[in-house]
């Protein structure tokens, strides 16, 4: 068709390429329903099978939007072969959508925790609370700060944070200050600072480990793939702390030090 080849199209010359493509496909899905009263769908293969009841799906999904004129739909299927990829609507400047798995993680001295994955698009903030109490699971505690976006400082969780006596980082709710303290703004400058650790993470996952290119087909396996680039990128932390302390003991028994000045160094 000549409107797959152009990259903008107006409403109406969009709707009529649609509305063409859906009598295209519920002739064909007539002629394959003729058939299987003649023949039984058995003699498909597994994977055509599965196509066939995805095609199917997709199919009534786009009906429903033509009719109804609209753009949304629930557990919209975007690829054939990966039925349960969804569109996210980000709005990042020249990437306005974006396909694949949503994950939330959490970062504690470098180390990465993956708290939450998703093929479904979540609203972050709800996640703060289950990502502090699983800090708590892990190291009996709760944490004295947390450094988040500003999409986290909702009164929920500041609430949920204040009575905990856990420090969340961001400006305050409502009308900002006309005069800032130096004190409170140097101790934001440093909260923004500490923050950014978390999205130099997701950086370093797509260059270096793989994290933007998962090329698997299943829903179980990309998700063991992005387990274990994060813990890939654990392990290299704690490889480079412990070839530092190795370094740093040869160091002082080549310089004849005492054990105590090891703490200094």
């Amino acid at each position: 068709m000549r409107e797959a080849k152009r990259r903008n199209l107006g409403g109406k010359e969009l709707r009529k390429a649609i509305g063409k493509q859906l009598r295209y496909l519920r002739r064909n899905l007539g002629y394959i329903e003729g058939l299987a009263d003649k023949s039984s769908l058995e003699l498909l293969s597994r994977r055509e099978y599965r196509n066939l009841l995805v095609i199917g799906e997709v199919y009534r999904q786009q009906e429903r939007m033509y009719e109804e004129r609209s753009r949304r739909i629930a557990d919209r299927i975007v690829i054939i072969g990966q039925p349960y990829v969804r569109p996210m609507v980000r709005g990042k400047a020249g990437v306005p959508v974006e396909f694949g798995a949503k994950i939330s993680v959490s970062l504690v001295e470098g180390y990465t925790f993956l708290d939450r994955m998703s093929w479904d698009n979540f609203n972050e903030s709800g996640e703060l609370i289950r990502q502090i109490e699983r800090y708590r699971e892990r190291f009996g505690r709760y944490p004295e700060s947390v450094h988040a976006d500003r999409i986290y400082r909702s009164r929920g969780n500041l609430k949920y944070c204040a009575q905990r006596g856990i420090r969340l980082s961001g400006p305050r709710l409502g009308r900002p200050k006309r005069v800032v303290d130096p004190a409170e703004r140097k101790l934001m400058r440093q909260d923004e600072i500490e923050r950014n650790a978390v999205k130099g993470k997701f950086g370093q996952g797509k260059r270096r480990y793989g994290l933007g290119l998962i090329r698997v087909k299943l829903a179980e396996t990309s998700g063991s793939m992005i387990a274990m680039a994060i813990l890939v990128m654990n392990l290299e932390k704690l490889l480079r702390e412990v070839f530092w302390l190795m370094w740093k003991r040869a160091i002082f028994a080549a310089l004849h030090l005492p054990r105590w000045s090891f703490c200094t160094f």
